[in-house]
């Protein structure tokens, strides 16, 4: 039943996007044309309706690539909103610069804008009203996921505590199946031993059994997979070292025996580096040409301001814990403590000139030349510097995973917030759900975000 309804729900998800995109652009044409001052449609709305098509299609091909189809009880509404801009921004883009260079049909730029603004308001706000309802239907006991967990040990108590504690999701837990009684299970009961688990599953009839058992009773995996055969059940399984596998692990084989790869990195694939490495150097290129102007008032205001060198150069750890020298613009006095120290928000080491480039990220433009050199990408994990990469090894868990990939200007932490003074473990963790979940998607979405919210990264921790 859960599957059938989620196809349900799939499709009309699918298809009202469709027709909000769609019958938004004939809006967009009269407000700009009916409602707004001088407006004159040298294309008419025909014109736009047969875009319109192809724009819906588009569309909603980039909303499936983005994952915005997925089970609504995988993705949160903050996640799934910011994807849904991104995609939007990418398209509104893409379309703008090819009505730029085929100027066959002149199509009104601020009608598309409206159309671009409409839509993400509308399919938005029908996303927040649908999760909204959904949350309530399933707080009536609607729409529920039941699913019956096996063990009794830390990742069994840990996936009951998070469907417990995050309705939301849609998971009901009828129950746990353990040889042993849980010390205070978060709303589940234990129904009995695994000598019963074919009787409990014909009783219960369960949309999904969670296989959560310890190292311990890892021999009854046999006759736990034959009981989910027999009964026809779904089973999902976490191993008990869960904790020690990337969130998308990858399985080869050897003569018929699997083996999993616990760091899967997509870099790793040449073809992937290579478009990556293009990408890079292509738009390395394109910022320095569109910053010049930029850097070269920057260079100015920094000589005049203080004495010194324009640009102030330190020495980072990058792509296989190899060391390189990144640029930015000195937006200090000069002073010793740059190999070992973070400047805070009012530390007086800045210069007036410096902190004003530093609200603005202008301090960073130079690291484009960082990107052209190849020692750094557009996107990845910020390089920091020798002396805290010694100190943060030994006390953060997978630290060191970060330097398999060229290190970034702008990365999946920065974007998320997490920047300067924050949780070093929180960023490592964000850098690790990146390695392992790129792509140039994933890239461009990361750049879209950073390009929105007007800055790289959080200069008051760098020097």
């Amino acid at each position: 039943m859960i599957k059938e309804n989620q196809l349900l729900l799939n499709r009309l998800h699918v298809l009202t996007d469709g027709i909000i995109l769609y019958a938004t652009l004939p809006l967009a044409f009269w407000i700009r044309f009916s409602i707004l001052e001088g407006g004159v449609p040298s294309v008419p709305l025909y014109h736009y309706m047969l875009l319109g098509i192809l724009l819906t299609a588009a569309q909603l091909f980039i909303y499936a690539t983005f994952g915005l189809y997925q089970s609504f009880r995988r993705i949160r509404l903050g996640r799934e909103l910011e994807r849904l801009w991104v995609a939007n921004g990418l398209v509104m883009a893409v379309l703008l610069s090819i009505l730029f260079v085929q100027r066959y049909i002149d199509f009104s730029r601020l009608t598309l804008g409206i159309w671009c603004l409409l839509s993400t308001g509308l399919l938005s706000g029908k996303r927040v009203i649908l999760r909204g309802v959904l949350r309530y239907f399933r707080q009536q006991g609607y729409n529920q996921k039941h699913v019956m967990v096996l063990g009794s040990g830390e990742m069994a108590r840990a996936y009951l505590e998070t469907i417990h504690t995050q309705r939301e999701l849609g998971y009901h837990a009828t129950g746990y199946v353990a040889s042993q009684q849980m010390v205070d299970p978060p709303g589940a009961k234990r129904l009995g031993g695994f000598d019963k688990l074919e009787q409990l599953l014909n009783k219960h009839r369960p949309d999904e059994v969670v296989c959560a058992i310890s190292v311990e009773d890892y021999g009854r995996m046999p006759e736990i997979i034959a009981a989910c055969e027999k009964t026809g059940t779904k089973l999902s399984i976490i191993p008990f070292y869960a904790k020690y596998m990337p969130s998308n692990p990858q399985f080869d084989e050897l003569e018929g025996i699997p083996l999993l790869n616990l760091r899967r990195i997509p870099l790793d694939n040449w073809a992937n580096a290579f478009c990556k490495r293009a990408m890079d150097i292509a738009g390395s290129l394109v910022l320095i040409l569109l910053s010049s102007p930029a850097m070269l008032l920057c260079a100015v205001g920094v000589k005049l301001t203080s004495p010194g060198p324009v640009i102030f150069k330190q020495e980072r750890v990058g792509l296989g814990k190899k060391r390189f020298y990144m640029y930015k613009f000195r937006s200090m006095h000069v002073n010793g403590g740059q190999d070992t120290g973070w400047s805070t928000d009012h530390d007086g080491r800045k210069t007036r000139f410096g902190a004003f480039m530093r609200k603005l990220s202008l301090d960073e433009l130079p690291q484009f030349f960082n990107v052209l050199k190849g020692d750094m990408s557009l996107v990845g994990p910020r390089p920091e510097i020798p002396y805290y990469v010694e100190r943060f090894k030994q006390d953060v868990p997978l630290y060191m995973v970060k330097h398999q990939v060229r290190p970034g200007i702008t990365g999946w932490a920065q974007v998320n917030g997490l920047r300067g003074d924050t949780s070093i473990k929180a960023r490592v963790e964000h850098d690790i759900y990146y390695i392992e979940h790129w792509s140039l998607l994933f890239d461009i979405e990361i750049l879209l975000i950073t390009l929105f919210r007007g800055k790289f990264v959080n200069s008051e921790a760098l020097k």
